[in-house]
């Protein structure tokens, strides 16, 4: 292709070819790193390689593919420093006992959740690639990356979620045809080991999911352990990075609640609704000794038709401006709110 004549054309051409793909390329760096703040320093990384390799485009490929290709190999380099984010769940160990101290190490680097609004924005998605997507940002299928190597983790996602014939993913990663065959097969075979025991989980829409979401909430401001706990599945997991402890069914989750949970009453605690990865999150604000309620942690819900199967409670409370969300909120009307 002919080079635009000058800076500023070449600026607009550039910008109106990419700037389009900005909230996909993000999605696709959080699924290779887990992280939705590394996801947008990547996603940058990615503009300023392709805005200096763009007078070189040949158009042998799209422009789409282009970018997927830079932004797939400015990951695997991140990868070098950092394989794997995990959750508590991940780390290999059995669950926790609910009434021993818990361990917090905030220098693991956690797995994240990733609002909704920077894969969808505010706009409802058509219904055929919302499905695509939001399966292939799901917590659970994001956690289960985290266990394949780099190079598996990119050949996984360029084969099965974008749809790449092997031999664009064996160009793109400089790799033969049979190391991406190989890679693939190892990979499933590996992600079906991860997520073996899923199960199935109900739409955010589905009326049955609304009903369930209402009163989880309803017990909450309550402050009711018991009913929470009728809530969650019987085999129900609960896991909060950064401690590295998970607990496994309603029982524990119940004594967890009792014994840890520095609220005491209903009103200690106020709420808000949000989403991530395709599923609810509960943003959670306690009661300080001030009296203003201040962030505490995010729930990520997972529910299925027995109820609430998997709760991913994140402390790190700078999780809440990147979900829009204040740090501390207004003081409640008389009804709580």
């Amino acid at each position: 292709m002919t080079p635009p004549a000058t800076t500023a054309t070449t600026d607009e051409a550039f910008l109106a070819l990419v700037e389009p793909m900005r909230r996909e390329l993000t999605v696709h760096c959080y699924r290779m790193l887990g992280s939705v703040h590394e996801a947008e320093d990547l996603v940058q990384e990615t503009y300023i390689r392709a805005w200096r390799a763009y007078h070189g485009f040949e158009e042998r490929s799209s422009v789409r593919t282009w970018m997927y290709r830079i932004a797939t190999n400015v990951c695997l380099t991140a990868l070098e420093r950092n394989q794997r984010r995990p959750l508590p769940t991940g780390l290999g160990q059995p669950n926790s006992d609910p009434n021993g101290a818990l361990v917090e190490r905030p220098e693991l680097p956690w797995l994240e959740p990733l609002p909704d609004s920077m894969v969808w924005g505010s706009s409802d998605p058509d219904p055929l690639e919302s499905a695509v997507t939001r399966e292939s940002v799901r917590l659970a299928f994001v956690a289960a990356l985290q266990h394949l190597t780099a190079q598996q983790r990119a050949v996984v996602i360029l084969r099965d979620v974008l749809a790449w014939r092997a031999t664009e993913v064996a160009s793109a990663l400089d790799i033969t045809v049979a190391a991406v065959n190989s890679t693939l097969q190892r990979a499933r075979a590996q992600l079906a080991r991860q997520r073996g025991n899923e199960q199935a989980e109900l739409a955010r829409d589905d009326q049955r999911a609304k009903e369930l979401l209402g009163r989880y909430l309803d017990a909450f401001e309550r402050y009711d352990v018991p009913l929470i706990v009728e809530l969650l599945t019987e085999d129900a997991v609960w896991e909060m990075p950064p401690f590295t402890g998970w607990y496994l069914g309603r029982s524990d989750i119940g004594t967890l609640m009792s014994d840890k949970c520095p609220a005491e009453v209903a009103g200690d605690m106020r709420f808000r609704w949000s989403s991530a990865n395709g599923q609810p999150v509960l943003a959670v604000y306690m009661r300080a000794e001030d009296g203003l309620h201040r962030a505490f942690q995010l729930q990520q819900l997972t529910l299925t038709e027995a109820g609430v199967s998997h709760v991913a409670c994140y402390f790190d409370t700078g999780l809440f401006q990147v979900f829009g969300l204040p740090e501390v909120l207004e003081p409640a009307d008389s009804n709580g709110r």
